[in-house]
């Protein structure tokens, strides 16, 4: 008998890779919903084998989402679905909150139908600014402020409740920085290289000294669906992403040097929020999930430039 699995939020960077992972599994059949709002088509697998399906869905309205978990009776749901980007967030806060709304309609169609497990997609925004480093899963205080932090932090919040009120199991991914070919362009390794690209001036917000780890997608992907795959971290809390540091000058620099741009930085005055000065997660729960080294930052970021397809798209917007 197939898994049925659900992914929100399916049609964006990191929900289709991971919906392209799933139905490379003969035993998996995907829905992948998605309100399109910021998620795109041209992102969706490939190739139509059977075990797929797409429907446009706003998890945030509960009929909506209701008619869709009802009529499969899902296995196993990763909830991926969220309004996301550091300025668009910022810029938008009631979008950010609205996704409480897609928050509690999913989890309680879960634990009202049967589902088995839920992944949710959180992040690392949830960490705030923490002096605690590597930013670990048990030991890290999380005193997140800005809206779309305390969103994934009452996600996550949520999960812990339902597991103690309803026994619904969760896993917890807490998302650090993760690019690759089909990330949007309004995020900073993507934004870089489109500037890069068009030999344009590469923004810096301050002085480029803060400093992000960068998780290459095929690494995140074999991570959470090894946890799937394997049962593994059951109602537990995993970071995904790279443990390898760089500042944010020296990643525009790299970037340059890479595409053999003509580009230059321009320094801009520094974000009034949310601009963290650094993100370094403990990764230890990941690579027992990978089992093998991390992809390189180099080898990631040549991978993505190779994809021919992701350079047009990101020249044409």
């Amino acid at each position: 008998m197939k898994n049925k699995i659900l992914i929100t939020g399916g049609a964006g960077f990191i929900g289709s890779c991971l919906a392209e992972k799933l139905i490379q599994d003969s035993d998996n059949f995907v829905v992948i919903v998605d309100n399109l709002s910021t998620g795109n088509l041209e992102k969706l697998p490939g190739k139509l084998n059977g075990n797929w399906k797409f429907l446009k869905c706003n998890v945030n309205d509960y009929r909506d989402i209701a008619e869709v978990m009802i009529s499969y009776h899902f296995d196993y749901v990763f909830h991926y679905a969220a309004f996301v980007g550091v300025q668009r967030t910022q810029s938008n806060p009631i979008n950010v909150l609205n996704d409480l709304k897609g928050i509690e309609n999913v989890f309680n169609l879960c634990k009202n139908s049967g589902v088995r497990r839920v992944f949710f997609a959180s992040s690392s925004e949830v960490y705030g600014e923490t002096l605690d480093l590597p930013q670990n899963e048990e030991t890290t205080p999380l005193n997140s402020r800005l809206p779309y932090a305390v969103i994934k932090n009452v996600g996550e919040a949520f999960l812990t409740s339902y597991k103690k009120e309803y026994n619904l199991d969760y896993t917890i991914f807490r998302f650090f920085n993760t690019y690759g070919p089909k990330q949007s362009p309004d995020f900073v390794m993507s934004k870089f290289i489109k500037h890069a690209l068009q030999n344009e001036n590469i923004p810096i917000y301050g002085s480029g000294e803060q400093s992000r780890t960068f998780c290459f997608i095929s690494d995140n992907i074999e991570a959470c669906t090894n946890a799937f795959k394997y049962n593994k971290y059951v109602n537990d809390v995993v970071n995904i992403g790279s443990d390898l540091e760089i500042s944010i000058l020296d990643l525009a620099n790299k970037i340059i040097r890479l595409t053999g741009s003509k580009s230059k930085i321009a320094f801009q005055p520094p974000l009034p929020e949310g601009d963290m000065r650094r993100r370094y997660p403990d990764i230890k729960k990941m690579r027992s999930l990978l089992k093998r080294e991390l992809i390189p930052l180099d080898e990631g970021i040549k991978k993505t430039l190779e994809n021919t397809k992701f350079i047009t798209n990101l020249s044409e917007q």
